[in-house]
């Protein structure tokens, strides 16, 4: 009886050390606006099915701000995995920053318009109305990254409006447009819809018409420094599943669901 004791417990502590802890690794992330709401929801859920634990940092995709995703890498803070529109990670994946292969593109992306909470909402259904809007009002708030470098340099010029925007137009830094708007800085303010929608003190109007309309795709890429590939490549494929859809559409965006490169 003795000697089967001590049989059992040299199992039992063979197979503790052997075993060893359960390995969990910090996945440090950088997320730009459009993405950065489901994130907020989704990095908890994975953690609830995950040892690992997600670091989250925000930036924009693009711009010279001092929090811009561009700023802060070229200041070398590490990140594992980044998260912005899928052309500015191209740049960092042509730069090396991001590892070539690792692109995942996650969810595609749309601009809308807001006003102020109690404001009248202006028509923007049509082209035309589209533009009656952005004439007639007195302050028009764009953002500093992917949807703003849009309004800006190719949407303005095409309605013909260039002119008279660069005297209404104001880019916002550092902030949603959003919440320009609900302060009063704007009277009409155009965003990726995921980083409308969630802002208090606004009222959503709606998308801009499909003529114009401008989709994005926000795209996570693994960069060339990660601490943790195994994590990194496990936190993506749990982003990019069904599981993490219902979010993602709730924050509005619409799911890419594809397959992964490794």
């Amino acid at each position: 009886m003795i000697r089967n004791l001590k049989s059992s417990s040299f199992i039992f502590l063979a197979t503790l050390f052997f075993a060893g802890p359960i390995f969990s690794a910090e996945i440090h992330v950088i997320t730009s606006g459009a993405f950065a709401d489901a994130l907020k929801v989704l990095a908890p859920e994975y953690e609830k099915q995950s040892p690992n634990k997600v670091i989250i940092s925000y930036g924009s995709s693009m711009g010279a701000a001092h929090d811009s995703i561009p700023s802060r890498l070229a200041r070398d803070e590490k990140f594992d995995v980044l998260i912005l529109a899928g052309p500015a990670l191209e740049g960092f994946i042509k730069s090396g920053a991001v590892q070539p292969g690792t692109r995942v593109d996650l969810v595609a992306s749309v601009i809308g318009a807001a006003v102020k909470a109690g404001a009248p909402k202006p028509d923007i259904s049509t082209v035309p109305a589209l533009k009656q809007a952005l004439l007639n009002a007195k302050s028009v708030a764009y953002s500093a990254s992917a949807s703003g470098t849009y309004l800006s340099t190719e949407l303005f010029p095409k309605l013909g409006i260039a002119e008279e925007m660069s005297k209404t137009a104001i880019k916002i830094y550092s902030e949603r447009v959003g919440t320009a708007v609900a302060r009063g800085d704007a009277e009409l303010g155009f965003q990726q819809v995921s980083e409308l929608i969630s802002i208090p003190g606004i009222d959503f109007i709606g998308e801009i018409p499909p003529e114009v309309q401008k989709t994005v795709l926000f795209s996570a890429g693994i960069t060339s420094n990660v601490n943790h590939l195994g994590a990194s490549r496990d936190l993506i494929a749990y982003l990019a599943s069904p599981k993490a859809a219902p979010t993602i559409q709730k924050a509005g965006l619409k799911p890419l669901l594809p397959s992964l490169p490794w």
